[in-house]
């Protein structure tokens, strides 16, 4: 596996793990310490993060620093997943705002 390869392994991982925590890439990186902009970069495989980087990130989704770097860890159908992961927390995100409003607006 060549360098760019491991990137977007990594990247794929931490978006999955990110999913599968319910976390959006605001809550991921204000735990881990760090700007969004940068763990965009990183999700989408254009930098690769300082061994610190990647422990505040382990950290922050609960799994240990190899983990991150499992490629068997997110499933090979892992696009059509995370559509279906972000499709129910938008839905779910939609029906909390509708109950809320329907809440304090009556």
């Amino acid at each position: 596996m060549d360098g760019q390869a491991i990137k977007n392994s990594l990247g794929k991982t931490i978006k999955f793990l990110r999913f599968r925590m319910g976390f959006s890439q605001a809550d991921l990186a204000e735990k881990a310490d760090i700007s969004i902009t940068f763990l965009s970069t990183i999700e989408r495989g254009i930098k690769f993060p300082q061994p610190d980087i990647l422990s505040k990130l382990a950290k922050a989704l609960d799994v240990e620093v190899f983990e991150l770097f499992k490629v068997d860890l997110v499933p090979s159908d892992s696009k059509e997943t995370m559509s279906k992961l972000s499709e129910d927390i938008t839905k779910n995100v939609s029906l909390t705002i509708a109950e809320v409003f329907k809440q304090y607006l009556g």
